[in-house]
């Protein structure tokens, strides 16, 4: 009998209805954000040959606090056997001040195919927004940390010696929305040390397609000074993917 009445209501005072929920109604915005994206390419006639990369990552974002995890995955072969298998973790929390945040952060490589096929960087320090605009935002960090690099055996050295090194760590994190629909971001992050120097870019424009669906094309550069013998300097990663927002 109440149903009964509550469509009778809604077909008698339809402005009343839509007062009670407007049509354009959103739910409000949640601290916890997530994307996933990959990307395959497969390879087949004249060349055998396979590749995927994929990337997933967490922001839980409060007034006080913001923590952030990502995880990467990139892998590739031929038709006779695997020829790039590489994992990236990155974990990093701040707590915000007036003006900034203190931040601590991880760094986590397993490469088995790099010059170095295990890398592990602990940072903390202070961050700030030099920019802050609806459309464009520039975030610094910088701050003493720990690295822990193996490197990759070889003929000469068949069982490496890692090396540890105390470093000093800054980034640069820029993100602006090109369009209503596509945006740029850039991350660059250098790391100075006794024994070693490394710069890493990480870029990425992201063209959104339809709702939480976006294409993304992204290109991560890094580039070590001392590397083994044998071992190129600079490392070059480019993926084409499609990604996925949740919110």
């Amino acid at each position: 009998m109440l149903k009964k009445l509550t469509v009778v209501f809604a077909l008698l005072f339809p402005q009343a209805a839509f007062a009670l929920v407007p049509p354009d109604y959103q739910e409000p915005p949640s601290d916890l954000t997530a994307e996933i994206e990959a990307g395959f390419q497969l390879n087949t006639g004249n060349t055998e040959s396979s590749s995927f990369n994929g990337r997933t990552k967490l922001v839980y974002d409060t007034n006080q606090t913001r923590q952030e995890g990502t995880v990467k995955a990139y892998f590739a072969a031929d038709d006779e056997k695997t020829t790039a298998e590489k994992y990236d973790l990155q974990l990093q929390s701040s707590y915000k001040i007036n003006g900034g945040y203190f931040f601590g952060r991880g760094d986590f490589t397993w490469d088995q195919f790099g010059s170095y096929t295990r890398i592990s960087t602990v940072s903390g320090g202070y961050g700030f927004d030099a920019v802050s605009t609806s459309k464009t935002k520039l975030s610094l960090e910088i701050g003493p940390g720990y690295r822990y690099n193996l490197p990759i055996a070889t003929d000469d050295d068949p069982i490496p010696e890692a090396n540890k090194d105390v470093i000093l760590r800054t980034a640069a994190k820029f993100e602006m929305k090109l369009q209503e629909y596509t945006s740029l971001n850039a991350d660059l992050t250098a790391e100075t040390g006794e024994d070693n120097n490394t710069l890493a870019l990480d870029m990425s424009y992201k063209n959104t397609l339809f709702q939480d669906w976006a294409f993304k094309i992204g290109v991560n550069v890094k580039y070590t000074e001392v590397v083994p013998e044998g071992s190129k300097q600079t490392d070059t990663i480019t993926t084409f993917n499609l990604l996925y927002t949740f919110q």
